[in-house]
């Protein structure tokens, strides 16, 4: 069985003092398997790369939301205002309130806003929690259906089951592991082709679920993350393409012409995850395409190691 391979290296003044292993997969247009490094077959744990493929299911379901609001259900947010807004605009479109939230309090993921939030005297707060989105989209389904919606977060309930009978149906691949996510939802588990496989038939679609989901990450990139993110760049500098990050550096990308691309870094880095995914997109070409700004793909693969406050290194890729 293959085993995760050294994908980036991190460089201090010429001198290689650590690595990152990690695992990669790119598939070809018609969706075959192109090229991979380290193991791409086993199962991983995608964490909030798997947003798109919850929101997916709930539109399905039933979930009738516009653009900007289907693509909070996709974020891990920065919890800037224009992500509480949209937020809380789900909970107002359900009759429901922050109080509803089951995602845990807590202050935005970004330094930068959750500064700005302390100085304004603002409290944590379940909208702040970077899955608020996602926990409003899901209650919105269940109001939507008439389910249940204080156990909407049991592996057993009926939004949770149409969850995984679809990540099942896009992934191409039983689930092997549910397991619980940072947010207290539901965590399934794939591998990283099978990941990959999933954006794949977002990005392609043309109608349906699929199709709405994808458009709404495409339309609203900044909603999905936050305004000075390195996948909102890297979403705005590749046309029609779609993406998410999760936790312990996965991240998926997928283009319309059926390219798509998954890695997870082994030790969780968050550095050497965009790193690896600029190189990945490199190597398979994408930079090349006509209408892609390759400096701007570039830019998100660059992570500068400074010494004294002035750059002596880098995280490069190694593969």
């Amino acid at each position: 069985m293959a085993s995760p391979q050294v994908v980036a290296e991190v460089v201090r003044s010429g001198f290689v003092e650590g690595q990152h292993h990690g695992s990669v997969v790119a598939l070809a247009p018609d969706g075959s398997v192109a090229w991979a490094v380290g193991d791409v077959d086993s199962p991983v744990l995608p964490r909030s790369c798997n947003k798109p493929l919850q929101a997916v299911a709930m539109v399905e379901a039933g979930l009738d939301l516009p653009p900007e609001l289907l693509a909070m259900a996709c974020a891990s947010h920065s919890g800037e205002a224009m992500h509480l807004e949209a937020v809380q605009r789900i909970l107002d479109g359900a009759g429901l309130t922050e109080d509803d939230l089951q995602c845990p309090v807590d202050w935005p993921m970004i330094d930068a806003v959750r500064d700005e939030a302390l100085r304004s005297g603002a409290s944590a707060s379940r909208l702040f929690m970077n899955c608020s989105g996602k926990h409003a989209a899901m209650l919105a389904t269940c109001v939507a259906k008439g389910w249940d919606t204080a156990t909407n977060l049991s592996p057993d309930h009926p939004l949770q089951q149409a969850i995984l009978a679809t990540f099942a149906r896009l992934t191409g691949e039983p689930v092997d592991t549910v397991a619980v996510d940072g947010c207290g939802a539901p965590l399934l588990s794939t591998s990283l082709t099978g990941l990959a496989r999933a954006f794949r038939a977002l990005a392609v679609a043309t109608s349906g679920a699929e199709h709405r989901v994808a458009s709404a990450i495409r339309a609203h990139p900044e909603l999905v993350s936050g305004s000075t993110r390195d996948e909102l760049t890297l979403l705005r500098a590749i046309p029609g393409a779609i993406g998410k990050a999760g936790a312990e550096a996965c991240y998926a990308v997928a283009l319309p012409d059926g390219q798509a691309f998954a890695l997870k870094i082994e030790d969780g880095g968050a550095r050497a995850r965009p790193v690896a995914m600029a190189a990945a997109l490199e190597r398979s070409g994408v930079l090349e395409m006509a209408g892609v700004d390759a400096e701007a793909v570039r830019r998100t693969g660059v992570h500068v190691l400074h010494g004294g406050g002035v750059p002596v290194g880098e995280v490069r890729a190694a593969y």
